[in-house]
C-alpha cells in the first residue's frame, strides 16, 4: 500500500508519497482542481497499489476527498488541531505538512473526523444558507433604522417593515442620497423575503420526511426551523457515545485547565459547528420558561448576576437542551423531563 500525505492550499495541493517501509516514493505538486487531481491518481495507478491519503480539515477538503474517493482511493480528513498535538512542527511549509500527513497515515495514526453523506452536507447547505439569507435582512432592516436616527426621525410604528411602517418608510422626505438608499434596501428586503419564504417551504416537507425533526420539535423552544437545523448539524447520532459527547460536539463546554490541585474552568471551546450553538442557543430564549427548565435558569442567573448571569445560564440551558436531545434521538422518544410521567411538548 501507499501512504500519501496532502496539503491543501488555494492553488495547490503538496502531497508526499511513502510506501509501506515509509521510503519516500513521490513527492510534489499538483493543481487544486479536478483535472490534478486525475493526473495525480493516474500516475499513482503505475505502482499498482492501493492508495490511503489524508487531507487536513479545512475548505476544500472535502472536495478533495470525494475526487480521490472516484478514483479508488481511501482518503480520510484529519483534525487539522489533532494533528498539531500529534507533531508539533518548529518550522511549518506545505512541504513539511504533507509529510507529516503521510508519515502519521503510514503509522495509522490519523485523527480522522466524521464526514457527512451527501443527504446530510445537502441539509446543512439548505439550513445554512436561509440563517444565512435571515442575517443579511436583519442587517438590512439595521441599516434603515440607523438611517432613521441619522437624520433625527423616529421610529413611528412598533413593525417599521409591516404594511403601516412601509406606507410611513414611502412618504418619508429624506435627503439624497440616503433617500435613494432606504429604497433599494426595501427592494432587497422583498426578494430577500421572496427567497426565504421558498427556502422554508423547501424545509417544512424535508423535515416531515425527516426521522429527527418530528422528535426535536417536542423540546421547549425548538418549532420546525430549528429543528430541521439541528438535525441537519448533528448528523448520525449514533456517532455520539454519551449525551457528554454531544454537548462537548456543540462547543458549549467550558474550557479546563487542570494541574495538580488547580482545576480551573473557563469559557466555552466553540468547537464544532457554530450553526448547531447558534440553534440551541436560540432555544434557550423559550425553554428558559418552560417548568422543566424555568427554575435552573433563573437559579443560575440570580446566582451569577446581572452582566454574566443571563449568557452563562442560556449557556447552561443549550448544554441541558443537548443532552436531552441525545437521549430523545438515541431512544427515539419525544421530550420527557425527568421524573415526568406524561410527555411534554413545546
Amino acid at each position: 500500500m501507499l501512504y500519501c500525505g496532502l496539503d491543501l492550499s488555494r492553488k495547490r495541493i503538496d502531497f508526499h508519497v511513502l510506501d509501506q517501509g515509509g521510503v519516500v516514493v513521490e513527492a510534489g505538486a499538483v493543481g487544486a482542481d479536478v483535472d490534478a487531481l486525475a493526473g495525480l491518481a493516474r500516475r499513482l495507478a503505475g505502482y499498482e497499489l492501493p492508495v490511503r491519503a489524508t487531507v487536513e480539515s479545512m475548505n476544500g477538503a472535502r472536495f478533495v476527498h470525494d475526487e480521490l474517493e472516484r478514483h479508488g482511493w481511501e482518503v480520510l480528513v484529519a483534525d487539522a488541531a489533532k494533528v498539531r498535538g500529534l507533531a508539533p512542527l518548529a518550522c511549518k511549509t506545505d512541504k513539511i505538512d504533507a509529510r507529516v500527513l503521510a508519515e502519521l497515515t503510514c503509522r495509522d495514526l490519523v485523527p480522522a473526523i466524521w464526514l457527512p453523506d451527501p443527504d446530510v452536507r445537502g441539509a446543512r447547505e439548505r439550513a445554512r444558507f436561509r440563517l444565512h439569507l435571515v442575517r443579511h435582512r436583519i442587517s438590512l432592516k439595521n441599516r434603515i433604522h440607523q438611517t432613521l436616527v441619522t437624520h433625527g426621525v423616529p421610529c413611528p410604528v412598533s413593525d417599521l417593515f409591516g404594511l403601516k411602517g412601509r406606507q410611513k418608510l414611502e412618504r418619508m422626505q429624506l435627503p439624497e442620497p440616503w433617500a435613494g438608499t432606504v429604497q433599494a434596501s426595501l427592494r432587497l428586503l422583498d426578494e430577500l423575503a421572496a427567497e426565504i419564504d421558498q427556502i422554508e417551504r423547501e424545509l417544512r416537507v424535508l423535515g416531515a420526511d425527516h426521522r429527527y425533526v418530528p422528535l426535536l420539535t417536542t423540546v421547549p423552544g425548538i418549532a420546525w426551523v430549528l429543528g430541521y437545523t439541528i438535525a441537519a448539524e448533528i448528523g448520525d447520532i449514533d456517532r455520539f457515545a454519551s449525551p457528554k459527547k454531544l454537548a462537548g460536539y456543540t462547543g458549549l463546554c467550558p474550557r479546563v485547565y487542570q494541574s495538580g490541585n488547580s482545576d480551573r474552568r473557563g469559557p466555552i471551546t466553540k468547537t464544532g459547528p457554530k450553526y448547531l450553538r447558534w440553534a440551541l442557543i436560540e432555544a434557550t430564549s423559550h425553554a428558559c420558561r418552560h417548568p422543566a427548565y424555568a427554575a435552573r435558569y433563573q437559579h443560575t442567573k440570580t446566582r451569577l448576576g446581572r452582566q454574566r448571569g443571563p449568557k452563562v445560564a442560556q449557556v447552561d440551558l443549550a448544554r441541558r437542551l443537548s443532552e436531552a436531545i441525545w437521549y430523545m434521538l438515541t431512544r427515539n422518544q419525544p421530550f420527557a423531563p425527568a421524573g415526568a410521567t406524561q410527555v411534554l411538548a413545546a
